[in-house]
């Protein structure tokens, strides 16, 4: 995908070190799109009394988020080379309003249950056009700090979700999270297509319908798949989980075949990239992480400590915001002295979080939750934000949306796996200690625990995995400013020259 912009954009002059104001507003979109991804998390008592359904039902209303984000996400890379930014832009809001109307008006469980996946076929589109468009106009001397900023998004929506949902619940009814999202979105969007530039140029490539097929199946399986787990279905789980692997792997294989004709759906090209390789598994394996921990601190607070949805809410938002207000900062201290002084202490803070959870009791002080989570969240910031710069850095310009896809997809079915053996960890080892005779409550806080002994586990994972990241990028070290150096046919004489123009052309011409 060429990276100019079109010779429609105008040049007018842009003020140097701030982030281009496309970015600005595909972050503010993203934004509220990706809260949705979790806004559900606190409603389910509220769904199951209003709408007459049983707690497996409501919990579908979250997994077939997920399941629709994993199955949409790989057909992302092929269509954001097919389209303008502001088409892609105004067809991602569109969907995802179109589902929150029906969403707030659902009559009825079916329906709602249609507007979630609606929604999420929205969200699908926004975070690869997001990281798309941020690698393609800001120069690589900028790209932590607009990155920090592009964190508040990635991290800090899905972990303000439960907050969120949990005062709006204390509110009012639980159509009060998509009344409230609406008009925010409506907005934005409005406000957005009256600014929001083109970036680069739409190339008209094939499609192949098979591998969108197979994606579907093997991804969205595999999601579904792995949150059917710890339900006591006995072997139909691993059934669908092996058979979506397989149903992966003839995606893989396909993949490969068409990337000698040139037109695959996702190009796994971009695993040749060690760094970005390194990158996808260490946000992978982080991802899984933070979202056991927000799935088990909610449920540890309303289940054993007796606490409301709205108060539950309230204990977990001061980590989420310390992350998102953190954000930016972190992308500075990256530009200016590189990852290693944020990803290390990042992960040895992450384990040191999920550590302290697996100490909790029914008396557990709620300072020391506070703490907890606050740290996590912190430390999280530190990782993600120079992860994702250095990923998608590694890889050439006519790779970035494919880049940012595989990202997606692999974030969504890490954090469906992480859930579930977090789920499942906990259910077998509460079943255990009841059946042996311990007390209910005693046994639940014994598998929480031992479900928090599950993301501790995985944060030393974390710091082993950020010891392979480099500093910096192999070209960065060596100072290299190499004229054309993207793939993507950038003829521009380096990166702090390429920033100007680029820039410049963000505000469209007002005859535009």
């Amino acid at each position: 995908m060429s990276t100019r912009m079109p010779a429609a954009a105008s040049h007018a002059p842009a003020e140097a070190g701030r982030t281009p104001a496309v970015v600005l507003w595909l972050v503010a979109a993203a934004f509220v799109v990706i809260l949705n991804e979790t806004i559900m998390m606190n409603a389910i008592p509220q769904l199951m009394e209003g709408l007459d359904i049983d707690e497996a039902a409501a919990q579908w209303l979250s997994t077939a988020f997920l399941l629709t984000m994993a199955a949409v996400i790989p057909v992302t890379g092929w269509f954001l080379q097919r389209v303008t930014t502001r088409a892609a832009f105004a067809t991602a809001m569109t969907i995802f309003i179109v589902g929150t109307v029906l969403a707030a008006a659902a009559p009825a469980y079916p329906v709602l249950l249609v507007a979630r996946i609606i929604q999420a076929s929205g969200t699908a589109i926004m975070m690869p056009l997001l990281m798309t468009t941020l690698m393609t106009v800001v120069p690589e001397r900028d790209r932590g700090r607009v990155m920090g900023n592009v964190t508040l998004v990635m991290s800090v929506a899905p972990a303000l979700g439960p907050a969120v949902s949990g005062l709006l619940l204390g509110l009012g009814s639980w159509r009060l999270m998509f009344l409230t999202v609406l008009p925010i979105a409506v907005v934005v969007t409005i406000a957005a297509l009256r600014r929001l530039p083109n970036v680069g140029e739409p190339r008209q490539v094939g499609i192949d319908w098979f591998s969108v097929v197979v994606a579907a199946l093997g991804f969205g399986g595999l999601v579904f798949g792995l949150s059917r787990f710890g339900q006591g279905l006995g072997a139909l789980p691993w059934l669908l989980v092996g058979g979506s692997l397989v149903t992966i792997t003839v995606f893989v294989l396909r993949q490969l075949q068409l990337q000698r004709r040139g037109n695959p759906l996702l190009d796994l090209r971009t695993f040749r990239h060690r760094v970005f390789t390194r990158a996808v598994l260490l946000l992978s394996v982080a991802f899984m992480a933070m979202l056991g921990a927000m799935l088990l601190l909610p449920l540890y607070l309303q289940q054993v400590r007796g606490l409301s949805a709205l108060e539950a809410g309230l204990l977990v938002m001061p980590g989420g915001i310390a992350m998102g207000l953190l954000g930016p900062r972190v992308g500075r201290v990256f530009d200016r002295f590189g990852s290693r002084v944020l990803i290390i202490p990042g992960a040895v803070g992450v384990a040191l979080a999920m550590g302290s959870l697996t100490l909790i009791d029914t008396q557990t002080p709620y300072w020391q939750l506070l703490a907890a989570h606050m740290l996590l969240m912190v430390s999280l910031a530190g990782v993600f934000t120079p992860t994702f710069t250095l990923g998608l850095g590694d890889v050439p310009g006519h790779l970035y949306s494919h880049g940012s896809s595989l990202l997606g997809t692999l974030q969504q079915v890490a954090g469906a796996l992480g859930t579930a053996i977090v789920i499942t960890i906990m259910t077998a080892r509460a079943d255990r200690l009841i059946t042996s005779g311990t007390a209910p409550l005693e046994a639940t806080v014994e598998g929480m625990r031992w479900g928090f002994g599950f993301g501790a586990v995985t944060a030393v994972i974390v710091i082993g995995l950020v010891l392979l990241m480099p500093n910096r990028l192999p070209q960065q070290e060596a100072g290299e400013q190499e004229p054309g150096r993207d793939e993507a046919g950038l003829q521009e004489t380096g990166t702090s020259e390429l920033s100007e123009p680029l820039e410049d052309e963000l505000t469209p011409d007002p005859a535009t």
